[in-house]
């Protein structure tokens, strides 16, 4: 008796399994780029007024740990800017550069970025804004050269402290998270 013959699919030649497998490769690897933006961009959720313009591109992605700093002026307190460092990943791993008043990002690699308000947001009263940032000015080779817009998302903390100040000048640093994206112009 003779052993039953397989079905034709399972029999398929190699060389046709090797190209299959090169074209799902290469369509994994194309789909992203393909997609544009929205697949590395944050969720907006219903605050889809913070999207950047279509022909820009997410080019990079930190997270923020800092402050947000403000002085008491003797009627309100006034915000002065953030001191943040600027992170890899959300487990604080691989320091990338820092975040200061501008509001300017700055790269350990020397290249830096200044923004200025678009658009904000408040999806929670316990915290800063998410904000929209068009570009002012761009400098030096790394991952902050030729960024055209800048996203703040996911804050926690940073407000403004509900207590009046001691005495006029008298600084709050209050701590805050976010995220940030970082955009280049695509053709």
């Amino acid at each position: 008796m003779n052993p039953p013959e397989k079905a034709p699919a399972l029999r398929a030649h190699p060389l046709k399994l090797m190209r299959a497998a090169l074209v799902l490769l290469l369509l994994a690897l194309v789909a992203p780029v393909l997609a544009g933006d929205d697949e590395r961009g944050p969720d907006l959720g219903e605050w889809q007024e913070l999207r950047v313009p279509a022909g820009n591109k997410v080019s990079s992605h930190v997270f923020a740990e800092g402050v947000q700093i403000y002085r008491w002026d003797g009627m309100s307190w006034v915000f002065v800017g953030p001191e943040a460092v600027l992170y890899a990943d959300a487990g604080e791993n691989g320091v990338v550069g820092t975040h200061y008043a501008g509001p300017t990002w700055e790269s350990n690699s020397g290249s830096k970025v200044v923004g200025t308000v678009e658009k904000r947001v408040f999806p929670d009263a316990d915290s800063i804004p998410w904000l929209r940032l068009k570009m002012v000015s761009s400098e030096g080779p790394g991952i902050f050269d030729r960024v055209t817009y800048i996203q703040r998302v996911n804050t926690e903390g940073g407000i403004a402290p509900d207590e009046p100040g001691d005495f006029p000048g008298d600084e709050a640093r209050v701590p805050y998270t976010a995220e940030y994206y970082f955009y280049r112009a695509h053709p």
